[in-house]
């Protein structure tokens, strides 16, 4: 017999619904006894899943994943965890220096006490190339003077067809290691490097590859010295 839960009224098994009130009967449970009637029909599966406490949640794989992902990253952006860059790739701790710019040789006479050979060279007007050695002490600069007799250690009159150079015209004075040049009251004057003329009577220290100008001649000094 199936006794329905609404009013209490006892139907014959097999109905779908009970005879006193129309309400729809529950089945019997299964297995049990004719005539048996249960309390309570067992819960459906549905009702047992909603009634039963829902599995323990376990910890997903891709989480650690996820976790060891940003423990790499995070050790990765560390700077303990960088590969260390080899010494010959990092920029140095010094600073650098621009190379110096080249400077021109400086041309220095020779030391005093040092023997040196000097020469007046002709490089315009007259016998170009032509060189005229200069002696210890006193050289005159000028032109043969037939009247006087004088001959300079440095004759130019080959060297002057127009008559340009005094016949005691410059004095160059080699002593204790110096070479000097001073006008000697010439008409002309004369010149150092192309710069002002020379005052009479006032030497003027010169060096090897210094230019005189003579009238319209122009010497070139040498210094050579002697090992």
């Amino acid at each position: 017999m199936i006794k329905c839960s609404e009013c209490g009224y006892e139907n014959i098994d097999g109905l779908d619904y009970c005879d006193g009130c129309g309400a729809k009967l529950e089945a019997a449970a299964v297995g049990a006894p004719a005539g048996i009637v249960t309390g309570t029909a067992p819960a459906t599966s549905v009702e047992a899943a909603a009634t039963e406490p829902p599995p323990p949640v376990a910890e997903m794989p891709h989480a650690e994943a996820a976790n060891g992902t940003a423990a790499v990253i995070e050790e990765a952006a560390s700077p303990a965890a960088s590969i260390d860059t080899p010494a010959s790739s990092q920029a140095p701790t010094g600073e650098i220096k621009p190379p110096e710019p080249a400077t021109a040789p400086v041309v220095e006479m020779p030391a005093a006490g040092t023997h040196f050979r000097a020469k007046l060279s002709l490089i315009r007007g007259g016998r170009k190339g032509q060189e005229f050695p200069l002696e210890d002490g006193k050289n005159l600069i000028g032109r043969w003077d037939p009247e006087t007799g004088s001959f300079p250690e440095v004759d130019l009159e080959q060297d002057d067809p127009e008559a340009k150079i005094s016949r005691k015209h410059a004095m160059i004075i080699i002593e204790n290691g110096r070479i000097t040049v001073e006008d000697i009251g010439s008409l002309n004057g004369t010149y150092v490097n192309r710069g002002n003329r020379l005052i009479p009577g006032t030497p003027q220290e010169v060096k090897t590859g210094d230019e005189l100008i003579i009238g319209k001649t122009f010497l070139k000094l040498v210094v050579d010295p002697i090992s």
